[in-house]
């Protein structure tokens, strides 16, 4: 294993030239760093900044259009527009959803960008500095080894955000096709469908999870199909209850008539209306599968140092949170300017993708 690297003290002999050669390559990757953050917060500001402005220029046109009329006093005929492109034009009606996006593509732009643009290497120690509070060469401090929170933070968003948006993903296939077949086909289908799912619910998760872990080993993508492979019950309750009040609709009628088969009756009309529960329970499934991630971190099950996630981050501010409060501090407001944002996004994206929306 390789040695921690301990910061030279600042005294005089011959160690001064080596620190003031080692200081510049550090404060110039800080410029770099400051400089690409700030760049990101403008291209951010600017899109929700943008959007806004479209917003009103679209609805000026549209108040415009309404005394617009031909020469025999018939007003033109409206255009039609597809689900996506009136999901679209409501959702940048929306500007807590505008701004909750915003705040999600800027953390994916960090977590992407971040073995270039953090201010210091991931595993750079300095332990004669150890636990130190908010400093201008740190700007969230340090941990107790004395490593720089921010560059945990930047890198511990890859890991959290990856469990977060895979796993959801996994769940979120695995629900919506298990509850719109068991909803649909109705009858002893969804009797049987219905009942497995009951007994899954009855099992302990989190001992299958760990099971799991014990019999195929610590590995970070198995981690994303286990959190998903049981994330996913409430979901086909929820799509199934959804096609059960659909189901009897008069256009699910009008397929049927058409001779449409099953598949594509699931497919083209059942499974967009409802889109919109299903969305609103996927924002609010990422940060608990976040936590789940943390609890099994904790348990020694999930992530493992040296690599970090957000959930990994607060379990040890928590042992310290009395004598160092930033080190609870930073990653829990991080994980909670998230939460909000994802909240915000999928109460945006509830109102804009619901086909039952009248058309202003």
């Amino acid at each position: 294993m390789d040695q921690p690297q301990v910061a030279a003290p600042a005294t005089g002999g011959p160690l001064n030239g080596t620190s003031k050669n080692a200081l510049f390559p550090r404060l110039l990757r800080q410029l770099r760093a400051q400089t690409l953050m700030y760049y990101l917060y403008t291209l951010v500001l600017r899109a929700v900044l943008s959007c806004t402005h479209e917003k009103i220029t679209i609805f000026k046109g549209t108040m415009m259009s309404k005394h617009v009329t031909l020469k025999n006093g018939i007003e033109p005929a409206e255009e039609g527009t597809s689900l996506w492109q009136d999901a679209w034009f409501r959702l940048r009606q929306n500007t807590f959803a505008l701004c909750g996006l915003g705040v999600i593509l800027f953390l994916c732009i960090v977590a992407l960008l971040t073995p270039f643009i953090a201010p210091y290497g991931y595993e750079q120690q300095n332990l004669l500095l150890g636990a130190a509070p908010p400093s201008a060469e740190h700007w969230l401090g340090t941990d107790i080894f004395g490593r720089d929170m921010l560059t945990r933070i930047m890198y511990g968003s890859r890991v959290s955000l990856m469990v977060g948006f895979i796993a959801t993903s996994v769940a979120l296939v695995i629900g919506v096709l298990w509850g719109t077949i068991a909803g649909y086909a109705g009858g002893r289908v969804d009797a049987v469908m219905m009942r497995l799912v009951d007994i899954l619910y009855a099992l302990p998760f989190m001992i299958f999870i760990v099971l799991l872990m014990v019999v195929f080993g610590r590995n970070i993508l198995l981690l994303f199909l286990a959190i998903g492979a049981v994330e996913w019950l409430t979901m086909a309750r929820i799509v199934r209850g959804q096609v059960l009040s659909l189901r009897r609709q008069e256009f699910v009628e009008a397929a049927v008539s058409l001779g449409l088969s099953r598949w594509t009756i699931i497919r083209r009309h059942l499974i967009p209306n409802t889109l919109g529960p299903v969305i609103v329970y996927t924002t609010l499934t990422i940060p608990s599968v976040m936590l789940l991630e943390a609890f099994l971190s904790f348990l020694g099950l999930g992530i493992q140092p040296p690599q970090s996630s957000w959930g990994l981050l607060i379990s040890y501010g928590v042992e310290t949170m009395e004598e160092y409060p930033w080190l609870l501090l930073f990653p829990g407001l991080t994980l909670s300017i998230t939460l909000f944002a994802l909240n915000f996004l999928g109460d945006g994206l509830r109102d804009a993708l619901d086909p039952r929306a009248s058309k202003n």
